[in-house]
Protein backbone atom coordinates (compact mmCIF):
# COMPACT_ATOMS: atom_id res chain seq x y z
CA UNK A 1 0.00 0.00 0.00
CA UNK A 2 1.42 3.36 -1.02
CA UNK A 3 0.94 6.27 1.38
CA UNK A 4 0.99 9.73 -0.19
CA UNK A 5 2.88 12.61 1.43
CA UNK A 6 2.61 16.35 0.86
CA UNK A 7 4.71 15.92 -2.27
CA UNK A 8 2.67 16.13 -5.48
CA UNK A 9 3.51 12.69 -6.81
CA UNK A 10 1.65 9.44 -7.41
CA UNK A 11 3.06 5.95 -7.82
CA UNK A 12 2.85 4.39 -11.32
CA UNK A 13 -0.66 3.17 -12.10
CA UNK A 14 0.81 -0.27 -12.76
CA UNK A 15 1.24 -0.51 -8.97
CA UNK A 16 -2.54 -0.65 -8.48
CA UNK A 17 -3.94 -3.91 -7.16
CA UNK A 18 -6.43 -6.10 -9.05
CA UNK A 19 -9.32 -3.88 -7.93
CA UNK A 20 -7.58 -0.72 -9.11
CA UNK A 21 -6.64 0.58 -5.65
CA UNK A 22 -3.39 2.54 -5.93
CA UNK A 23 -2.68 4.81 -2.95
CA UNK A 24 -3.98 6.30 0.27
CA UNK A 25 -3.74 9.75 1.82
CA UNK A 26 -2.71 13.09 0.40
CA UNK A 27 -5.28 15.82 -0.10
CA UNK A 28 -7.89 17.12 -2.53
CA UNK A 29 -6.20 20.34 -3.59
CA UNK A 30 -6.80 21.42 -7.19
CA UNK A 31 -3.15 20.73 -8.00
CA UNK A 32 -3.27 17.14 -6.75
CA UNK A 33 -6.64 16.41 -8.33
CA UNK A 34 -5.51 17.71 -11.70
CA UNK A 35 -2.30 15.66 -11.52
CA UNK A 36 -4.35 12.59 -10.61
CA UNK A 37 -6.72 12.88 -13.55
CA UNK A 38 -3.90 13.61 -15.98
CA UNK A 39 -2.27 10.39 -14.69
CA UNK A 40 -5.39 8.22 -15.05
CA UNK A 41 -6.14 8.27 -11.30
CA UNK A 42 -9.20 9.42 -9.36
CA UNK A 43 -10.27 9.62 -5.68
CA UNK A 44 -13.04 7.39 -4.38
CA UNK A 45 -13.77 6.97 -0.67
CA UNK A 46 -16.59 7.25 1.84
CA UNK A 47 -17.22 9.79 4.61
CA UNK A 48 -14.91 9.14 7.55
CA UNK A 49 -12.38 7.14 5.51
CA UNK A 50 -8.96 8.39 4.42
CA UNK A 51 -8.64 9.55 0.81
CA UNK A 52 -8.26 6.54 -1.48
CA UNK A 53 -6.91 6.76 -5.04
CA UNK A 54 -7.81 4.38 -7.88
CA UNK A 55 -6.77 3.47 -11.40
CA UNK A 56 -8.87 0.48 -12.53
CA UNK A 57 -7.97 -2.00 -15.23
CA UNK A 58 -9.89 -2.27 -17.49
CA UNK A 59 -11.25 1.25 -17.89
CA UNK A 60 -14.80 2.08 -19.00
CA UNK A 61 -14.83 4.74 -21.73
CA UNK A 62 -16.99 6.13 -24.50
CA UNK A 63 -15.37 6.68 -27.86
CA UNK A 64 -17.65 9.44 -29.04
CA UNK A 65 -18.44 7.88 -32.42
CA UNK A 66 -19.83 4.89 -30.50
CA UNK A 67 -22.58 6.81 -28.69
CA UNK A 68 -25.82 4.82 -28.81
CA UNK A 69 -29.09 6.77 -28.86
CA UNK A 70 -32.05 4.41 -28.79
CA UNK A 71 -35.22 5.07 -30.76
CA UNK A 72 -37.09 5.87 -27.55
CA UNK A 73 -34.40 8.36 -26.52
CA UNK A 74 -34.46 9.98 -29.96
CA UNK A 75 -38.19 10.49 -29.50
CA UNK A 76 -37.64 12.08 -26.08
CA UNK A 77 -34.95 14.39 -27.46
CA UNK A 78 -37.08 15.36 -30.46
CA UNK A 79 -40.01 16.30 -28.22
CA UNK A 80 -37.72 18.85 -26.48
CA UNK A 81 -39.27 18.03 -23.13
CA UNK A 82 -36.06 19.04 -21.37
CA UNK A 83 -33.84 22.10 -21.56
CA UNK A 84 -30.11 21.38 -21.31
CA UNK A 85 -27.44 23.83 -20.13
CA UNK A 86 -23.70 23.50 -19.61
CA UNK A 87 -21.86 24.65 -16.49
CA UNK A 88 -24.66 26.86 -15.16
CA UNK A 89 -25.15 25.37 -11.67
CA UNK A 90 -22.23 23.11 -10.81
CA UNK A 91 -22.75 23.07 -7.06
CA UNK A 92 -26.40 22.08 -7.40
CA UNK A 93 -25.51 19.25 -9.79
CA UNK A 94 -22.82 17.75 -7.56
CA UNK A 95 -25.04 18.17 -4.49
CA UNK A 96 -27.84 16.27 -6.22
CA UNK A 97 -25.38 13.54 -7.22
CA UNK A 98 -24.48 13.27 -3.53
CA UNK A 99 -28.08 13.07 -2.32
CA UNK A 100 -29.69 10.83 -4.92
CA UNK A 101 -30.49 7.31 -3.72
CA UNK A 102 -28.88 4.57 -5.79
CA UNK A 103 -29.87 0.94 -5.96
CA UNK A 104 -27.56 -1.27 -3.92
CA UNK A 105 -25.87 1.67 -2.17
CA UNK A 106 -26.62 2.74 1.39
CA UNK A 107 -24.54 5.91 1.34
CA UNK A 108 -22.54 8.10 -1.01
CA UNK A 109 -18.89 8.45 -1.92
CA UNK A 110 -19.40 12.15 -2.70
CA UNK A 111 -18.42 13.58 0.67
CA UNK A 112 -18.79 17.23 1.65
CA UNK A 113 -15.01 17.50 1.30
CA UNK A 114 -15.30 16.23 -2.27
CA UNK A 115 -18.01 18.75 -3.09
CA UNK A 116 -15.86 21.66 -1.93
CA UNK A 117 -12.82 20.31 -3.77
CA UNK A 118 -14.65 19.92 -7.09
CA UNK A 119 -16.37 23.30 -6.71
CA UNK A 120 -12.89 24.82 -6.50
CA UNK A 121 -11.99 22.97 -9.70
CA UNK A 122 -15.14 24.36 -11.29
CA UNK A 123 -14.16 27.89 -10.32
CA UNK A 124 -10.84 27.26 -12.08
CA UNK A 125 -12.65 26.09 -15.22
CA UNK A 126 -11.46 22.49 -14.83
CA UNK A 127 -14.56 20.73 -13.48
CA UNK A 128 -17.76 21.19 -15.49
CA UNK A 129 -21.40 20.27 -15.25
CA UNK A 130 -24.40 19.56 -17.45
CA UNK A 131 -27.86 20.53 -16.20
CA UNK A 132 -31.19 19.14 -17.38
CA UNK A 133 -34.27 21.23 -16.63
CA UNK A 134 -37.98 20.49 -16.77
CA UNK A 135 -40.16 23.57 -16.40
CA UNK A 136 -37.30 25.46 -14.70
CA UNK A 137 -36.66 22.63 -12.21
CA UNK A 138 -33.29 20.87 -12.18
CA UNK A 139 -34.18 17.22 -12.78
CA UNK A 140 -30.92 15.69 -13.97
CA UNK A 141 -27.29 16.27 -14.75
CA UNK A 142 -23.71 15.13 -14.63
CA UNK A 143 -20.31 16.53 -13.72
CA UNK A 144 -16.68 15.71 -14.27
CA UNK A 145 -13.17 16.95 -14.96
CA UNK A 146 -12.25 18.48 -18.32
CA UNK A 147 -8.70 17.75 -19.48
CA UNK A 148 -9.08 19.50 -22.83
CA UNK A 149 -9.30 16.46 -25.11
CA UNK A 150 -10.66 13.95 -22.58
CA UNK A 151 -13.56 14.50 -20.20
CA UNK A 152 -13.48 12.41 -17.02
CA UNK A 153 -17.06 11.81 -15.95
CA UNK A 154 -17.64 11.52 -12.22
CA UNK A 155 -21.35 11.10 -11.49
CA UNK A 156 -24.87 11.57 -12.87
CA UNK A 157 -28.30 11.95 -11.32
CA UNK A 158 -31.94 11.81 -12.40
CA UNK A 159 -35.02 12.98 -10.56
CA UNK A 160 -37.27 11.98 -13.47
CA UNK A 161 -36.98 9.18 -16.01
CA UNK A 162 -34.25 9.58 -18.65
CA UNK A 163 -32.91 12.93 -17.40
CA UNK A 164 -29.37 11.65 -16.84
CA UNK A 165 -29.41 10.00 -20.28
CA UNK A 166 -30.38 13.33 -21.81
CA UNK A 167 -27.42 14.96 -20.03
CA UNK A 168 -25.04 12.21 -21.15
CA UNK A 169 -26.16 12.32 -24.80
CA UNK A 170 -26.03 16.11 -25.08
CA UNK A 171 -22.61 16.26 -23.45
CA UNK A 172 -21.21 13.43 -25.58
CA UNK A 173 -22.36 15.21 -28.72
CA UNK A 174 -20.81 18.44 -27.44
CA UNK A 175 -17.50 16.68 -26.82
CA UNK A 176 -17.53 15.13 -30.28
CA UNK A 177 -18.28 18.49 -31.90
CA UNK A 178 -15.26 19.90 -30.09
CA UNK A 179 -12.89 17.10 -31.16
CA UNK A 180 -12.47 15.35 -27.81
CA UNK A 181 -10.92 11.89 -27.89
CA UNK A 182 -13.22 10.17 -25.43
CA UNK A 183 -15.37 10.39 -22.32
CA UNK A 184 -13.87 8.49 -19.38
CA UNK A 185 -16.51 6.64 -17.35
CA UNK A 186 -14.05 4.91 -14.98
CA UNK A 187 -15.73 1.58 -14.17
CA UNK A 188 -18.24 -0.70 -15.86
CA UNK A 189 -21.96 -0.57 -15.36
CA UNK A 190 -24.68 -1.85 -17.70
CA UNK A 191 -26.38 1.55 -17.96
CA UNK A 192 -23.23 3.04 -19.47
CA UNK A 193 -22.79 0.04 -21.74
CA UNK A 194 -26.29 0.63 -23.15
CA UNK A 195 -25.14 4.12 -24.19
CA UNK A 196 -22.18 2.75 -26.15
CA UNK A 197 -19.44 2.72 -23.51
CA UNK A 198 -16.98 -0.16 -23.39
CA UNK A 199 -13.99 -1.35 -21.42
CA UNK A 200 -10.43 -0.92 -22.66
CA UNK A 201 -7.11 -1.90 -21.11
CA UNK A 202 -5.67 0.64 -18.69
CA UNK A 203 -2.48 0.83 -20.76
CA UNK A 204 -4.52 1.83 -23.80
CA UNK A 205 -6.38 4.45 -21.79
CA UNK A 206 -3.13 5.92 -20.42
CA UNK A 207 -1.65 6.01 -23.92
CA UNK A 208 -4.64 8.01 -25.21
CA UNK A 209 -4.61 10.21 -22.11
CA UNK A 210 -0.95 11.16 -22.50
CA UNK A 211 -0.77 11.43 -26.28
Amino acid sequence: MHYLTKDLVFPPVSNANVDGFLAIGGDLTPERLLLAYKSGIFPWFEQGDPILWWSPNPRMVLFLDDLVVSKSMRNILNRKKFKVTFNQDFREVISNCQQIKREGQQGTWITNEMIEAYCKLNQLGIAKSVEVWEEDELVGGLYGVDLGTIFCGESMFSKVANASKVAFIHWSRHLKANNYKLLDCQIYNPHLESLGCREIARDEFIKILTS
